[in-house]
């Protein structure tokens, strides 16, 4: 039984949850319009998030984020390899290490079809004040957060 009286709250996470819908839609397309598995398409984005970090990514650390064993994820790299959208390199930090990367192949073929959702997005963004983008900020971290059980 929902214990949430109905309310302007309400209606802003039922908006959040048909926006990872669509999200989640426009994900799919773009795997199925270039053979690829949703996971590779998650798998993706890992490798970009960290390489805008600065990070350097295991193929361990990638597969746990993915909650893939080593086996899938291996695979995983395996096809996306084949494909040539990540190449498997000696970590810059430490040489033992072997991190997976993403190749700029990958980076074109997202952005051609994700860029022109990312800056209509930024542009929405911009219509906002910096108060009101730390709330934005704080909501949708938050809920990550509460989907990731670290509340």
């Amino acid at each position: 039984m929902p214990t949430v009286e109905p309310g302007p709250e309400l209606e802003i996470v039922h908006l959040l949850r048909a926006v990872t819908v669509e999200l989640g839609l426009h994900s799919a397309r773009f795997a199925d319009r270039n053979g690829m598995h949703p996971t590779d398409v998650r798998a993706l984005i890992a490798l970009m998030d960290a390489r805008r970090a600065g990070d350097e990514m295991t193929a361990g650390r990638l597969g746990a984020g993915l909650g893939l064993n080593s086996a899938g994820t291996t695979a995983l790299l395996d096809r996306l390899e084949r494909a040539g959208q990540v190449r498997r390199v000696r970590g810059e930090r430490d040489r033992r290490k072997v991190v997976v990367e993403v190749d700029e192949r990958a980076v074109e073929l997202g952005w051609a079809f994700f860029g022109p959702l990312i800056e209509r997005s930024v542009e929405l963004l911009r219509g906002y004040d910096e108060r009101q983008l730390a709330a934005i900020r704080g909501f949708l971290g938050g809920v990550r957060d509460a989907v990731s059980g670290e509340e």
